[in-house]
């Protein structure tokens, strides 16, 4: 606990760039809120794998890809309204057996424009999705998680 309070001080002054007293003080409460809310660890965060570096650097270059795309893909939407839209809801499934592997796959799903993560369930995902392409499962499952899984699952499993 006092390790997390120390470097989430030293993080809060090097953000913040003075040592003014009123800086101090709230970082002192911001830090110790959190020491104390998380005073067993973040665990979350350590199921994360480090021989997996080469792959998460691999992930960001691949959100960048998906998130590049889906953009372009609203965009298109956007300035041509007649397109066929078929917005709706999916359900897919993840393989992913961490907890922190579902948050980023959520998250990263929730991130790309034209799909919203309304909920999670064990191994369901419950996705809006702008333009849906199929509601089957499999289908639906290939088109939005599977590229975002193949990362994640060498990162957390």
């Amino acid at each position: 606990m006092i390790a997390l309070f120390a470097s989430l001080l030293l993080f809060w002054l090097l953000l913040n760039g003075s040592p003014a007293g009123d800086v101090v003080m709230v970082g002192v409460a911001a830090s110790l809120s959190i020491a104390f809310l998380f005073r067993d660890g973040l665990a979350i965060f350590a199921e994360w794998r480090p021989r997996a570096l080469a792959t998460t650097v691999r992930y960001f270059f691949f959100f960048l890809k998906e998130l590049i795309k889906a953009n372009l893909n609203v965009a298109k939407i956007v300035l041509a309204p007649s397109l066929p839209l078929t917005p709706g809801f999916v359900k897919v499934r993840t393989r992913l057996k961490s907890r922190m592997g579902r948050l980023l796959l959520a998250n990263s799903i929730t991130l790309t424009p034209g799909t919203l993560t309304v909920d999670m369930d064990g191994e369901w995902l419950y996705i809006h999705w702008v333009s849906v392409d199929s509601a089957e499962i499999a289908a639906a499952t290939a088109a939005i998680v599977t590229g975002f899984e193949e990362y994640l699952e060498v990162m957390y499993g």
